[in-house]
């Protein structure tokens, strides 16, 4: 793979390429794709959407959205550093295209920003409801009347591969979606493979799947213009990853591990003086002591160390991305970039801490099994009024969830359509939804 390529200022329903050295600046192509999914409302519904503790009352917690936004202000770091390295190793992209450090820096940034827009509502036990809905639930019964990797797309539901549809989708007036540059979808593209074959390796783009069989043709447009390597061709397609797809999982990687560290503790899951051993021995080079002892607050201290945790994070993935670029562009290198970091062992402890803190706390558990039942409902809902348009009962569903369904898609492409809808609810709506279904909230 090569840089000029990977950089990509191509947008969807172009017909001549965009020249970096042609760009304005002001509105550099990749800063509007940040505007873009901005202002969009898949991005605004993050407001009501859970990042680890589903529908809670308190201050504290971060949604997707705030996660989104520290995710991007990180990965917008990582893409800056990089890119100025990057420019240094191969000054041609400067001179001769008129690239700059920034550029990669906003690509990141976007990427990492949009990084969980097809999260559906209740976080990644969302996504495991809308899968067991079609493996065990009313949608079972689809299953011979689908191709194999169709079935596999909605029992294995996957928020990136959602994310993908919702930035890439076509509507009316609205070709191509948000019509983002393909430099920055290849970027977001943390998994570019179909849904089958399931893991069929343990690279780390194996983990999962990153777009639907409605999105597959697309994809391949997509993967063609940047020059990504293809792994497998025929029947089953992968590609290796965008470079800059590895930035965005870092700063993903980093935020989580170290801010819903940081939530365990303001919301007293994790005692203070197991947290701040934890925190300690990540930072305890660059701790300032005076400074730190002379916080009196607990939010105060476990603020200063998420700071220098981050920053640590950072500068380290950095070197690791520089130092195995070469593999990277050759699509040799297989893991995530805090795979190989020095404080691997540290930041298993704090991720280990979360899960039984944090992830198995009775709250989240509770949450958990409401958002199985509310989604599993919503969706029943869509499907008989998928299969039964003449009870009125199911036309009156058909309104409240999807207003209609095209009578020119394939039963696939419905199905898809309504694991659209519910997947783009806020939390909240999911809930108000699901209890006008159930005659629970008449007004």
């Amino acid at each position: 793979m090569n840089w000029e390529q990977l950089l990509s200022l191509k947008k969807f329903g172009d017909t001549s390429k965009r020249l970096r050295s042609e760009q304005d600046d002001i509105r550099l192509g990749f800063e509007v794709d940040y505007d873009r999914i901005i202002f969009s409302s898949a991005f605004r519904s993050l407001q009501d959407k859970t990042q680890v503790i589903p529908l809670s009352k308190t201050d504290f917690v971060h949604t997707r959205l705030t996660h989104s936004l520290e995710v991007s202000v990180v990965g917008r770091s990582l893409g800056r550093m990089v890119g100025r390295r990057i420019l240094e190793k191969h000054p041609h992209l400067e001179q001769i295209h008129g690239y700059k450090f920034n550029d990669f820096g906003a690509i990141v940034a976007a990427a990492a920003l949009a990084h969980d827009i097809g999260n559906p509502p209740f976080g990644h036990s969302g996504e495991k409801a809308i899968g067991d809905f079609f493996k065990n639930g009313y949608g079972k019964r689809y299953k011979d009347s689908l191709t194999a990797k169709e079935y596999q797309d909605l029992i294995k539901f996957e928020g990136n591969a959602n994310g993908f549809k919702i930035l890439s989708q076509s509507k009316p007036g609205a070709g191509g979606g948000l019509r983002l540059s393909y430099a920055t979808l290849g970027a977001f593209m943390k998994y570019p493979k179909e849904s089958l074959p399931h893991k069929p390796t343990s690279d780390i783009s194996d983990k999962k799947y990153g777009f639907f069989q409605s999105e597959k043709i697309f994809f391949e447009e997509v993967a063609a213009d940047l020059g990504l390597l293809q792994r497998s061709s025929g029947q089953d397609l992968s590609w290796y990853r965008h470079p800059l797809a590895f930035l965005v999982e870092a700063a993903d990687d980093i935020c989580y591990t170290i801010i819903d560290f940081e939530d365990g503790i303001n919301l007293g899951l994790i005692p203070e003086e197991y947290a701040l051993e934890y925190m300690v021995k990540l930072v305890g080079k660059t701790i300032d002591r005076s400074k730190y002892n002379a916080l009196s607050q607990t939010s105060d201290r476990v603020s200063y160390l998420r700071a220098l945790a981050i920053n640590t994070l950072i500068n380290e993935a950095v070197e690791t991305f520089m130092e195995h670029e070469d593999e990277i562009l050759n699509g040799t290198f297989h893991h995530s970039l805090l795979d190989k970091s020095a404080y691997q062992a540290q930041i298993t402890d704090i991720i280990n801490l979360s899960i039984e803190r944090i992830y198995n706390s009775r709250e989240v558990i509770e949450k958990e099994i409401a958002g199985y039942e509310i989604l599993s409902t919503l969706l029943e809902a869509g499907c008989k009024a998928l299969d039964d348009n003449e009870n009125h009962f199911n036309r009156l569903i058909q309104k409240l969830l999807i207003n209609e369904f095209n009578p020119e898609n394939t039963l696939y492409q419905n199905l898809i359509q309504i694991c659209l809808h519910v997947s783009t609810m806020t939390d909240g709506k999911a809930l108000r939804n699901y209890k006008k279904i159930k005659g629970l909230d008449v007004k």
